[in-house]
């Protein structure tokens, strides 16, 4: 009886992390055609930004090294704030880009 306590005791706490780490795992991608995204000039690829559309762009500005990135470094997609906590790509960039401190 002791052992199924044990389990069970063990069991639960697992689920529930395992839970979280899928649910955080599972974020959306933002898409460029999203409402916010157009309308912050988001773009997956940096590279692809229109410099004459958005003269705040210039080379090196991506979003993993935006204050407002919140992956970790090496990531390739890191969550922002600015489109509603959707994954947005390391190497892209948007017009809310803000140099890390």
């Amino acid at each position: 009886m002791n052992s199924r306590r044990q389990f069970i005791i063990t069991l639960v706490p697992a689920a529930v992390a395992l839970s979280a780490a899928t649910h955080a795992l599972a974020a959306d991608k933002v898409d460029e055609n999203d409402p916010t995204a157009k309308a912050i000039g988001y773009k997956n690829d940096a590279t692809k930004v229109d410099a004459a559309k958005y003269p705040g762009y210039a080379k090196g500005k991506v979003c993993s090294n935006c204050m407002l990135y919140q992956g970790k470094a090496g990531d390739a997609a890191g969550v922002c704030p600015i489109v509603g906590g959707k994954l947005v790509a390391a190497g892209g960039w948007c017009s809310a880009w803000v140099k890390k401190a």
